[in-house]
């Protein structure tokens, strides 16, 4: 009597007041978050990567150069470069690891079904309360600790706390050598089977979760497909630097043996600074070899797609999601909620002859959903049926209080019903519900009604209805529980409910953008074989010509032995009535053929195809079990957030290499020139500070222009990346190598003719200097398009990233030329000189451009959805805005080099220098009509390509 009483006050739960109380009493369901490691040491951490350790050796041995010769400038220098590698990734790794705690923090916010105020609600997990009243159902996080008052066959995994997977549930307490009492469910374990109620009573740190939270914390990393890849490629500069720096520590101190008289002296003080000096230039050539800047421009490019794509509805749990999802080329998605709306609605509720009193009592007793307002709590299609009987003016919580449940079993996927035993106006009832095929195994039918059933259902399935059948029958009031079989079930079928779920109108086109990018597309459901194959007509996955093996059962795909499966596997389109070990023989399989697959998935029973899948999808509305074994959360559930993650998946690779390419491209020339001028015999090219400034300023703002770069939907018009495909392609090696090879001949051949005029001086390294970076500036042009024949300007007032750095490289190689002075080895170079070095240095952009026009007009023509979609606005807006750019860019250096001459004619004619008046007069008539006929002719290229191709893509 007084557990009935109990159990009678606590189903109203607490009241709001109640609650608030409590709270303050017992705090927030908030476990305290472990303690930080301090800032100084997350800092020095960062003097632990081996490129700074390269770099303080380098900065030693200035020092030690610097003490003897009293020349500070040149360690200051290297100290100041290791500062800005260090906070720079310091920076970026405490903002990565701030967005990561606003991410922990969302799941706070889970919903949590609770009784308040006499009527089932749901409230984020931090704001259930000790005494709270919680409904657990398949697939629900336990929110808090707490005792349970109602069981129903359930289980609950607790291998989060104590390592055992499955642990049934009770109302009272067993003896049954479990760790934790019978009738208690734990925080963060799982419900794997079954449903129940308990009452709160441990919230926060005070839960046993909590308790072992203070006492240990767990630190993870993972090593990402893409950071194996960089490794590799890390390792490989590093050899070849290392080679080219023995082979320039030889030759230069081999030339100075030859050449200077010290070495017949006894000065060994000065000759041991000689070799260190070398030394010196060794080390520096080192560090210059090894891409300092790759992972700042790999942790950046990380981090502001996990940004952008928690904006677009994707949430990234594991930062190597963001890059796989650019290489999957299978998606195995689920159709409710992801190709749907997930709004169940009843269409049509066939109920031919039934009790329609007995019927709204089975729905209303046979089910866990609950309704709060027009809000379906808990599963979507049982929540269809009790919003049709809200419709149709019947109260379910009245019925389901008056006619009191017995016994209840589960829904599950594999048995496919539900059941419950109920008391009805004092007799008591077995109701069945679930797919009509197995409900009708179950009931005494005729042959002829069996066929009119089977045309029934086909006729809602050809609509891509979903079906359930309903069934029942009286039995005797002293039966609390039965083992149901077919052969002696012997229940009346009471009805069927066709329920539909509209299609989400992003899905079709979404689908038509996968298969163009070359991402098969498979639909694996617990639906009928008629729905799913409707549902992927409508989305553009199946057609006339679609053979009749792209579709398969669970139970049939089960019965195929593994050879025949395998094959199968690849040209499936659509898998009915899966199970969660079809699902994952699928994915398996899949992945043993070389594909990479994504999953998606909501339910628990979808956990272990979405923990095997290279990417698993969890959707936002799903069980945390789903999300827990899930790499991504779309937030909206959407196949569309889907494509729009593999475009940023794309993107994100192509960005990095680009930044690669461009890098290298710096690298191979700096390292080619030392070694060239060690054999031309002159000083050295490039000072330390200098080289300094193109590694660690160029490069560094270079990572953050081309990591920003915005995604481009040309990437999807591409066939799929294979994972063991290296970051360098064969193109790229060539484009490296040939435009290294070309900046070095050009920059060789400046040296040798410095050489040939007598000593070179200071002015002539400034000169040098300037048109090294003034190659690398244009070159940045070419970095932006690299794998793509649109121009270098497409899209460019939104690249506003890329203009920032471009301006701040100009500008900061103008203030270094000018007052840098000893420290960096220049001296002023006049407004003339300027405009040559501008001039001479942008045919390297120039041709780049004339390049991509070419391979634009070699792409066969292809009428593109997307170009019909570009509206007749934008369309005229992109080209002219392009079109003047390219023609701005082409002539600019030409009209720079005209007012540079024109300037200066004046002031000849004022010093009667006719001559040379003359002429830098018609030196400046060249330069301008040069620009006009470059710039009419790229203007003309830019028309031909947007007004007589219409058809290509402007995306």
């Amino acid at each position: 009597m007084e557990k009935e009483s109990i159990t009678e006050n606590v189903r109203r739960g607490l009241s709001s007041a109640q609650a608030e109380e409590s709270r303050r009493a017992h705090g927030e369901n908030v476990l305290t978050p472990p303690k930080r490691t301090p800032l100084w040491k997350l800092y020095l951490e960062k003097y632990n990567d081996p490129i700074i350790k390269v770099l303080l050796v380098a900065a030693a041995v200035s020092l030690a150069l610097a003490i003897i010769e009293n020349e500070f400038v040149e360690v200051i220098g290297i100290f100041l470069a290791i500062f800005l590698a260090t906070t720079i990734g310091f920076y970026f790794e405490r903002d990565a690891a701030k967005k990561f705690d606003v991410l922990t923090a969302i799941g706070e916010e889970s919903p949590v079904k609770v009784v308040r105020d006499g009527k089932v609600q749901e409230v984020g997990r931090r704001e259930v309360v000790v005494g709270d009243v919680v409904l657990l159902g398949v697939g629900d996080e336990v929110p808090a600790d707490g005792t349970l008052f109602e069981a129903t066959d359930l289980q609950i995994d607790e291998s989060a706390l104590t390592g055992e997977p499955i642990i049934s549930k009770f109302t009272d307490v067993r003896n049954d050598g479990a760790t934790y009492p019978s009738n208690m469910a734990l925080r963060s374990t799982m419900v794997m089977n079954g449903s129940g109620r308990m009452v709160v009573t441990a919230v926060g740190d005070a839960t046993e979760i909590g308790k072992v939270a203070r006492k240990s914390t767990e630190m993870t990393s993972v090593k990402t497909p893409l950071n194996m890849q960089l490794d590799r490629l890390a390792k490989l500069i590093s050899k070849v630097g290392t080679g080219v720096a023995v082979a320039a520590f030889v030759i230069f101190l081999g030339h100075d043996i030859m050449t200077n008289s010290l070495w017949h002296t006894d000065d060994y003080l000065r000759m041991a600074e000689t070799v260190l000096r070398y030394f010196m230039v060794s080390v520096t050539l080192i560090v210059m070899a090894v891409p300092e800047g790759l992972p700042m421009a790999v942790t950046l490019a990380l981090a502001l797609n996990m940004r952008r794509m928690l904006k677009s509805n994707n949430l990234v749990r594991k930062l190597h999601a963001c890059e796989t999802m650019g290489a999957v080329t299978v998606i195995c998605t689920d159709k409710t909620g992801t190709l749907t709306q997930n709004k169940m609605q009843v269409q049509e509720m066939w109920a031919e002859g039934a009790d329609a009193g007995l019927l709204r009592a089975a729905i209303a007793a046979n089910s866990t959903a609950e309704l709060d307002g027009d809000k379906p709590i808990g599963n979507p299609t049982e929540g269809a049926l009790l919003l049709w009987m809200h419709r149709e003016g019947h109260d379910y919580r009245r019925l389901r209080s008056e006619n009191g449940v017995v016994w209840q079993l589960p829904f599950s996927t594999e048995r496919k019903y539900m059941a419950t035993i109920a008391e009805v106006q004092g007799r008591r009832y077995l109701f069945m519900k679930g797919a009509p095929e197995i409900v009708a195994r179950y009931c005494d039918m005729g042959e002829a009604d069996r066929a009119a059933l089977r045309e029934r259902l086909l006729g809602y399935q050809n609509k891509a209805m979903r079906t359930l059948a309903f069934a029942c029958k009286p039995i005797d009031a002293s039966v609390d529980r039965v083992e149901l079989s077919p052969a002696d079930a012997h229940l009346a079928l009471q009805g069927v409910a066709a329920i539909s779920d509209p299609l989400r109108t992003e899905v079709p086109d979404a689908v038509r953008q996968c298969r163009k990018a070359g991402i098969d597309v498979k639909i694996v459901t617990g639906d009928t074989s008629a729905t799913a194959i409707e549902i992927a007509r409508q989305i553009g996955a199946w057609d006339d010509a679609t053979p009749a093996e792209a579709q398969i059962t669970g139970p049939e795909f089960e019965a195929l032995g593994d050879d025949e499966a395998y094959e199968r596997a690849h040209v499936l389109r659509v898998m009915s009535r899966a199970r969660p070990t079809d699902k994952q023989r699928l994915v398996n399989l899949l992945q043993k053929r070389g594909e990479v697959v994504a999953v998606t998935g909501d339910g628990t029973n979808d956990a272990p195809a979405l923990n095997h899948a290279h990417v698993g999808l969890s959707l936002g509305s799903g069980t945390s079990v789903a999300k827990n074994a899930s790499d991504m959360t779309l937030i909206d559930d959407s196949f569309g957030s889907i494509v729009r993650a593999v475009e940023w998946g794309r993107s994100l690779y192509k960005n990095i290499q680009r930044f690669i390419f461009f890098q290298l491209v710096v690298n191979v020339t700096a390292l080619l020139l030392v070694l060239g001028g060690s054999i031309a015999g002159t000083e050295l090219p490039l000072t330390i500070t200098q080289i300094l400034w193109v590694n660690l300023i160029m490069d560094t703002f270079a990572a953050m222009a081309l990591a920003s770069l915005p995604p481009s939907h040309e990437v999807m018009d591409e066939k799929p990346r294979k994972q063991s495909d290296f970051i360098i392609n064969p193109h790229m090696a060539w484009a490296i190598c040939s435009v290294g090879i070309l900046f070095f001949a050009a920059l060789l051949g400046m040296l040798v003719w410095f050489n040939g005029r007598g000593e070179v001086t200071v002015g002539q390294l400034t000169m040098f200097f300037t048109v090294f970076v003034m190659l690398q500036w244009w070159n940045l042009f070419n970095a932006k398009s690299l794998g793509s024949s649109h121009s270098a300007f497409h899209g460019f007032f939104e690249d506003k990233g890329l203009m920032i750095v471009l301006l701040i490289i100009l500008v900061g190689q103008w203030i270094i030329v000018t007052y840098g002075g000893r420290m960096f080895r220049t001296e002023p170079l006049t407004a003339e000189t300027w405009g040559w070095i501008i001039l001479c240095t942008s045919p390297v952009m120039i041709i780049g451009e004339l390049m991509r026009a070419i391979s634009r007009f070699k792409k066969p023509i292809e009428k593109s959805k997307d170009a019909e979609e570009t509206s007749s606005k934008t369309m005229p807006r992109t080209w002219l805005v392009e079109s003047i750019l390219v023609t701005l860019f082409c002539c600019l250096p030409f009209g720079i080099a005209a007012i540079v001459f024109s300037t200066q004619i004046e002031s000849y004619y004022t010093l009667g220098r006719y001559d040379i008046a003359q002429r830098k007069s018609e030196q400046a008539r060249k330069m301008l009509l040069w620009g006009i006929g470059l710039g009419v002719i790229s203007y003309i290229i830019a028309l031909m390509y947007y007004l007589l191709i219409p058809t290509m893509s402007f995306a």
